[in-house]
C-alpha cells in the first residue's frame, strides 16, 4: 500500500505545476526545437548497487519505453554518453562523488543554457527507440541531480529507489575502484538520501521504492510503476531479482559486529550512525535479512576514541589507494614507452594474443 510509514518507504508524489514555476535559463522556444516536450522522460535515481540497473531494464520494457542498451559504456549510463556536466568520476568515483558540492546539480546551475540542454537532448536522443514515447535514463548520480533534469526535461519523472546502507556499502567495497572505509560509506549514503529529501519538494513526480520490498513483489511495482508513468507491464515476464545477495552482506557485517578483530570499530560507527539511519527505517545493530531479530547493544566507545578508529580506517584506505595508483601509473608508463615488439613479445609470453592478431580473427 502507498503511504506506509512502515519499511516501505514508498510514496508517489504529484505537484501541480502552478506550484513549482522553474527557475532555470531555458527557454520554451529550446524546448520546442528539440522537441523535448513530446516525451517522457523517466530517471532512475538511487546509489550504485542499490538496484537502480534491473529497475532500469525492467522499466526499460514496459509497454512505450526505450532505455539505453548496449552503448558500450558502463551499465549503459546517461553520464558516459554526454558531455554537458561531469560524470561522478570527476567527483571522486563511488562512494564520494556526493560530498562534493559541486556535484549536487539544480534548476539555478549555469550549465543550464538553452544550448547545453540541446545538446544534452541530442547526445542521449541517438540511444532511445524514436517510435516510443517514454525515454528511461539510469544513472546512479539522477540521485542528487533531479532539480537539475527536470528543469533541463520538464515532462519528467523521477523514480527512486533506496537500499539498506549495509549492502549498499559493502557491494561498493567490494568493487577495485572503491577503497573506501565502511564508515565514509555509511556517511555518503546519507549525505545522498539527506540531500535529495531536500530536493524532493522542488519536484513535480516522485515515487520512491526500497530494494527491500522491490525483490520482495516485483510484480506489484512494477504495476505501480507503469501506472505512474502512464503506460502498462507487458504481457510477457520482466527479469527477476532475488534477495540472496542482501543475506549475504548482512550475514557479513553480523560477523563483523561480533567476530571481527576490528568490532570495536565497527560497533563504534554502527552506534554512531544508528539515529540517522532510523529515519530511513534502517538499522545498523539489529539483523535484518539474517533470519534473526536480535538487537545488539550500543557501543560505549569513547567519541575521541571512536574518531581515532575511523582515522586509522581512512589511513589504511589512503595507503591502498596510493599503491594501487602507484601500480597503474607505472603499467601506463611502461605502455606509452616500452617499443611495440617488446609489447608483443610480452603479451605472447602471458599468453595474450596481439592486437594485430585479435583485429585480424575479427576481421
Amino acid at each position: 500500500m502507498l503511504g506506509n510509514a512502515g519499511a516501505i518507504r514508498l510514496r508517489a508524489r504529484l505537484f501541480s505545476s502552478k506550484k513549482l514555476k522553474s527557475k532555470g535559463n531555458v527557454s520554451k522556444k529550446a524546448l520546442s526545437d528539440e522537441n523535448i516536450t513530446d516525451r517522457k522522460y523517466v530517471f532512475i535515481c538511487g546509489l550504485q548497487r542499490s538496484g537502480t540497473s534491473v529497475l532500469a531494464r525492467n522499466i526499460g520494457k514496459l509497454e512505450s519505453c526505450t532505455s539505453f542498451k548496449n552503448t558500450g559504456v558502463l551499465q549503459d549510463e546517461g553520464q558516459y554518453l554526454q558531455d554537458v556536466y561531469r560524470p561522478d568520476g570527476a567527483y571522486g568515483g563511488t562512494g564520494r562523488y556526493g560530498f562534493d558540492p559541486r556535484a549536487h546539480l539544480t534548476e539555478k546551475s549555469r550549465l543550464l543554457t538553452p544550448e547545453n540542454v540541446a545538446r544534452l537532448h541530442r547526445s542521449w536522443r541517438s540511444y532511445w527507440d524514436p517510435a516510443k514515447s517514454i525515454c528511461v535514463e539510469k544513472t546512479p548520480g539522477n540521485l542528487i541531480m533531479t532539480r537539475f533534469l527536470q528543469a533541463a526535461f520538464p515532462n519528467s519523472y523521477f523514480i527512486v529507489i533506496r537500499r539498506h546502507p549495509v549492502p549498499v556499502s559493502m557491494a561498493t567495497q567490494r568493487w577495485k575502484v572503491s577503497l573506501t572505509p565502511l564508515h565514509r560509506l555509511f556517511e555518503h549514503w546519507l549525505r545522498c538520501y539527506d540531500l535529495f529529501e531536500e530536493d524532493k519538494m522542488h519536484l513535480k513526480r516522485v515515487y520512491e521504492l526500497s530494494y527491500e520490498e522491490y525483490i520482495k513483489e516485483p510484480d506489484k511495482y512494477h504495476r505501480e510503476i507503469a501506472l505512474f508513468i502512464g503506460t502498462r507491464t507487458p504481457p510477457a515476464s520482466l527479469e527477476e531479482v532475488t534477495d540472496v545477495h542482501n543475506k549475504r552482506y548482512f550475514d557479513r557485517w553480523s560477523n563483523l559486529l561480533t567476530n571481527s578483530s576490528f568490532k570495536s570499530y565497527y560497533r563504534y560507527i554502527a552506534s554512531k550512525y544508528e539515529p540517522r539511519l532510523a529515519r530511513y527505517n534502517y538499522s545498523l545493530l539489529s539483523s535484518p535479512g539474517t533470519g534473526r531479530s536480535e538487537e545488539r547493544e550500543a557501543s560505549d566507545t569513547p567519541a575521541v576514541v571512536g574518531a581515532l578508529y575511523c582515522l586509522g580506517a581512512d589511513a589504511n584506505a589512503l595507503a591502498w589507494r596510493i599503491t594501487l595508483q602507484s601500480k597503474w601509473l607505472i603499467k601506463r608508463t611502461l605502455r606509452a614507452h616500452l617499443p611495440e615488439p617488446v609489447k608483443a613479445g610480452i603479451k605472447r609470453l602471458l599468453g595474450r594474443p596481439s592486437l594485430e592478431k585479435q583485429t585480424a580473427n575479427v576481421s
